[in-house]
């Protein structure tokens, strides 16, 4: 949870608590939260990165809770605190597991050193199985890392936000014929994410291709690989994601005897 005493003295400092969020979001800059902020002494505190990061609901501070609030970030170092849903829940997948056959035909002695969420989604790739997802033998590896926004206007609820030059990140990007497949990693279970991760990038990379953007929800999870595919019905629209199709996976490779994660 970001620290809820620091959004406390941010909402304090600023008279947020009269602030009607019904009618109007609020605009922060990092420099604001910095000065309300400034006579904490730890990092955790009052560092703008840490405070802003609410990747899921329980990870709010409280007084975004209670006012059903989230945070998204506009413009580097410029926020926003809109109400309204700003998450999507990932569901658990209780359908049969399918084994897949991995495509390789040798051990990757270096995908099971660690247990990081960008291995396992390499060795999904790597086994060929993030093509066979997609129904797509032309994917390759061409996106990774951090990138800016250009500028794109969005609807949230009643309100329409502008943003541009905001950093993201995808943990893969792959290219084929006719589609560009962007995915979100995790390596532990999931309930629920921003849908800035996804919104972001997707907005992002539609700006630079005619071809389509498809957004995947990866994890690994006690030996099973599973994926969710996510589409937005209305691109201008953020609440407009919508679940598309998913699997769960059993890899056949070399790799499954010591494969421990």
């Amino acid at each position: 949870m970001a620290n809820s005493a620091s959004w406390q003295r941010i909402f304090d400092y600023y008279s947020l608590n009269e602030w009607d969020f019904e009618n109007e979001p609020y605009y922060i800059t990092s420099k604001q939260i910095k000065i309300a902020c400034h006579d904490f002494t730890k990092t955790s505190e009052k560092e703008v990165r840490i405070l802003c990061k609410q990747d899921s609901r329980k990870d709010r501070p409280q007084i975004f809770i209670d006012k059903g609030l989230f945070i998204l970030p506009v413009k580097n170092g410029k926020y926003v605190i809109v109400k309204g849903e700003g998450y999507v829940d990932i569901p658990d997948i209780d359908i049969e597991i399918a084994t897949y056959d991995s495509r390789l035909d040798f051990k990757l002695d270096s995908s099971i050193v660690g247990n990081s969420e960008m291995q396992h989604l390499d060795f999904a790739y790597a086994s060929s199985l993030i093509r066979t997802f997609m129904d797509d033998d032309s994917l390759v590896l061409t996106i990774r890392g951090r990138k800016y926004t250009p500028q794109f206007d969005f609807q949230v609820g009643n309100y329409l936000l502008h943003t541009e030059k905001v950093q993201t990140e995808v943990d893969a990007g792959y290219e084929g014929k006719d589609k560009i497949v962007l995915v979100e990693a995790k390596n532990t279970k999931t309930k629920n994410t921003i849908i800035r991760q996804l919104y972001y990038p997707f907005r992002q990379w539609q700006k630079h291709t005619d071809k389509d953007v498809v957004l995947l929800f990866f994890e690994k999870r006690r030996g099973f690989y599973l994926i969710w595919q996510y589409e937005f019905s209305d691109v201008n629209d953020y609440n407009s994601i919508v679940l598309k199709k998913f699997a769960k996976y059993r890899i056949n490779s070399p790799n499954t005897k010591v494969d421990k994660h």
